[in-house]
């Protein structure tokens, strides 16, 4: 009898032990949309009427953000698909991240990656979609082939186009759509029951939805959104005609696509039982795609996205207007996870702001936010040059250096005012055509073809002209970052202060561009082990 105690005792231990773990463990469900900026229907209770997230509805982003955090003021790292995924991954500024941090390289082995950390912690790491790429080893920082779980079919990321081929073939609009989400549910299946019992799990699902190409029209027949009601809410830097609101309506389409895969993943979640122990985060990776001021570009629609989570721990129902960046998600899973941060993140964890109960402004040190970027497309310039830039952004300014003001900022005119210049089709067909930097779009194309009639020619010199090297915004007066006051006298101080600021953490953190001119990146693909060697060493 005795020794049947004892073991009935040792038992109950034991499975006390793997309770208190997997409690300590949280699962962790990333839901990452390629080029979603901060557009969803909660975000215009927060920003009050008249803007353009009036004319959007994400009632499954919405509901998530009432039950968690919903962050107002969270930036990316770099407005540019891989420097952006690079930073998140690792928890540190893009420029930290060497071959990571410019489009088409690949990842940097030397970089920590908060999912192969979890994995090795014991979590079941896996993907959909999209998680690192294009042009690179796309899965390598996510645990290779073997996480990715893409089988069932990525209709998600070509959504409008699938949709309407299943009409034409004589499906319901409705019944369309649900065939798109069982692919959505399938792939997030076959992640769970590839898993061990009692494993917890890290999921990161990465549509490329509101990525271009999107079918035009697609927003009003499929979503049921109207582009007029765009109608005298664009944003000043966007031309308000009728072509310019169809396609940002068709992008909203594409956004609330996204949040109907967010409604059937959690709705899958919650049918394993799991759903109240499992961190749930949802964000995009930089602003919209085709547009003036969007991707690429270091102005909040470029670089402000929406965030929200939820999950154990997280004291929910609260809108934070601290200032965070998409690295910090990396130390925020990883403390979840109970594993130990790496020094080489610079990002901080949100878990001080996650457990508050307060509201608005919480913790006092997150003022402000670091912003930038080096090369996009690597043909956007002759001689594959970058165009290197630097921000700090607060809650009353943005600061920008441009660091190569004699560059185009969106690429070279390519064929522009010449025999050779691309017509709107051409230009709404491919990025190759001009300015490189900016995704082919409708917008594009009709800012372009329109430059030389005196009322746009303003809009086409702000968006693709050429910048002077100091930028700074007022955002009290310039919440739209349009009129550049670095030279007037009156910002001399303001201008000193936030220079310096953002100079020192390009120093403490060894930013590459502060290095010889900024050799690692003017001469990417000829940089020497030893100059990574010196900067990884900060």
């Amino acid at each position: 009898m005795k020794r049947n105690s004892t073991f009935l005792i040792v038992a109950l231990c034991l499975l006390a032990a793997a309770t208190a773990s997997a409690a300590d463990q949280p699962n962790i469900l990333f839901l990452f949309a390629d080029d979603w900026g901060r557009h969803a229907s909660i975000y215009a209770e927060v920003d009050g009427p008249g803007t353009m997230n009036d004319t959007i509805q994400t009632p499954h982003f919405d509901a998530l953000a009432r039950e968690g955090v919903l962050f107002n003021n969270a930036y990316v790292s770099s407005p540019s698909c891989t420097p952006c995924r690079s930073a998140l991954m690792s928890g540190q500024h893009f420029w930290r991240t060497g071959t990571g941090a410019v489009l088409t390289s690949a990842w940097d082995d030397s970089n920590p990656a908060y999912p192969l950390l979890l994995e090795k912690a014991g979590y079941h790491i896996g993907f959909a979609n999209k998680v690192w790429g294009p042009g690179a080893p796309m899965n390598a920082p996510h645990g290779g082939e073997r996480a990715k779980y893409n089988k069932a079919g990525r209709s998600i990321c070509h959504i409008s186009y699938t949709v309407a081929a299943s009409v034409k073939k004589g499906k319901s609009l409705e019944e369309a759509k649900q065939n798109v989400m069982s692919e959505v549910r399938q792939n997030f299946r076959d992640f769970l029951a590839a898993r061990e019992d009692g494993k917890p799990f890290c999921f990161l699902f990465g549509p490329t939805t509101t990525h271009r190409k999107w079918l035009k029209g697609s927003g009003a027949t499929q979503w049921g959104t109207d582009p007029i009601a765009l109608k005298g809410k664009l944003p000043p830097f966007l031309p308000d005609v009728p072509e310019v609101r169809e396609d940002l309506n068709d992008y909203f389409g594409q956004a609330m696509a996204f949040d109907m895969a967010i409604g059937a993943l959690l709705d899958e979640l919650k049918q394993t039982g799991e759903y109240e122990n499992t961190i749930i985060a949802v964000s995009g990776d930089h602003g919209a795609p085709g547009f003036p001021h969007g991707k690429c570009n270091l102005y909040d629609f470029g670089s402000r996205v929406p965030l929200v989570l939820s999950g154990p721990g997280v004291t929910g129902g609260r809108v934070v207007e601290d200032f965070v960046t998409l690295p910090d998600l990396a130390p925020t899973f990883l403390e979840a996870g109970n594993v130990a941060v790496p020094e080489a993140m610079t990002a901080q964890s949100l878990w001080t702001v996650l457990e508050s109960d307060a509201e608005g402004w919480v913790d006092a040190s997150r003022t402000q936010v670091y912003i930038g970027r080096e090369r996009h497309v690597p043909t956007a310039r002759a001689g594959n040059l970058p165009y290197p830039q630097r921000a700090i952004r607060t809650r009353d300014h943005l600061f920008i250096i441009n660091f190569k003001p004699d560059r185009y900022p969106i690429g070279d005119p390519y064929k522009l005012d010449t025999p050779e210049e691309p017509d709107a089709d051409a230009i709404m067909a491919s990025t190759k055509t001009t300015l490189p930097d900016e995704d082919a779009s409708p917008t594009k194309a009709w800012l372009v073809t329109h430059r030389k009639d005196p009322a746009w020619r303003p809009y086409f010199d702000r968006a693709y002209g050429k910048r002077p090297r100091l930028e700074l915004y007022d955002l009290k007066k310039d919440p739209h970052q349009i009129n550049n006051v670095a030279m007037q006298p009156e910002y001399r101080t303001v201008v000193k202060r936030l220079q310096n600021h953002l100079m020192t953490e390009l120093e403490t953190t060894g930013d590459p561009r502060l290095v010889d001119d900024g050799r690692y990146f003017e001469e990417q693909e000829k940089f020497s082990a030893a100059l990574k060697a010196e900067i990884s060493a900060f």
